[in-house]
């Protein structure tokens, strides 16, 4: 949970193209899946699911706030109160910055070194009842329940799914950390990376234009798995956009301790 906000650069890294279709994959070669990134991937080229959800698809549909929050959030500390939680019947969704959180277990690029604001703890654990990896695990953090709005009064728990639009890019992950009360807009390193979002946490992230839609009642159980978050949220997405369908709950065998 980050106390203060970082200032984010002047501009965010520059966004990868995405890639031409390719060929038709030959069935009998069934390619590998990235868990971070939802993709398959054969011989270097990107695959997209079949029925994989665009940007402009989810966007569309989250146009419109009707407001479930008491009051607005800060995106950053001492910024106005500028951003509503909404809510549809099957979502709850904003749209904010993006600041990293680095938070939860250490690494070679999430340690007290490399982020000043750096916490060894996440508010939700992982299979093995550590905390999350930060450089390893798409996740959102969404603010300490508070009067303004307590998220889990709204079908938001720990390892809810959610799926995060920035530009063109939409990817899957799960709700992982809580942060201030007031502040709202914040993912962690593996998040911000699959975005194509500069994922330092000591200057990076970017200033606005990322969409937070999390999907109400959903759940991945163990929270850690990264490739149940793609296939749920990509099935939660296509219902969401095409108006229908109630979310539920994916659970996957039991993970290995490290």
């Amino acid at each position: 949970m980050r106390v203060q906000s970082l200032t984010l650069a002047a501009a965010s890294a520059a966004l990868l193209a995405p890639a031409a279709l390719p060929a038709p994959v030959d069935t009998a070669h069934r390619p590998r899946r990235d868990p971070v990134v939802g993709d398959a991937v054969v011989q270097g080229a990107v695959v997209r699911d079949a029925g994989e959800v665009g940007a402009a698809e989810l966007l569309a549909r989250v146009r419109d706030c009707d407001q479930i929050s008491r009051g607005r959030y800060r995106t950053d500390a001492g910024a106005p109160r500028t951003v509503p939680v909404c809510g549809t019947p099957d979502a709850v969704y904003w749209k904010a910055d993006l600041d990293i959180d680095c938070d939860g277990r250490p690494g070679r690029r999430c340690n007290a070194r490399t982020d000043p604001y750096y916490s060894d703890t996440t508010a939700f654990a992982g299979s093995n009842g550590r905390p999350l990896d930060a450089e390893r695990l798409p996740y959102i953090v969404v603010p300490v329940a508070s009067d303004t709005w307590d998220y889990r009064a709204h079908g938001v728990r720990g390892g809810s799914v959610a799926a995060v639009v920035y530009r063109d890019r939409v990817r899957y992950a799960v709700v992982g950390d809580t942060g201030p009360r007031d502040i709202i807009g914040e993912a962690s390193y593996a998040a911000a990376r699959a975005l194509g979002i500069r994922p330092d946490p000591h200057g990076g992230g970017t200033g606005s234009g990322v969409t937070y839609i999390v999907f109400r009642d959903s759940r991945v159980t163990p929270i850690d798995d990264r490739e149940a978050a793609v296939t749920e949220g990509t099935r939660l997405a296509r219902a969401f956009v095409e108006g229908g369908g109630r979310p539920s709950t994916a659970t996957s065998p039991p993970a290995t301790a490290d």
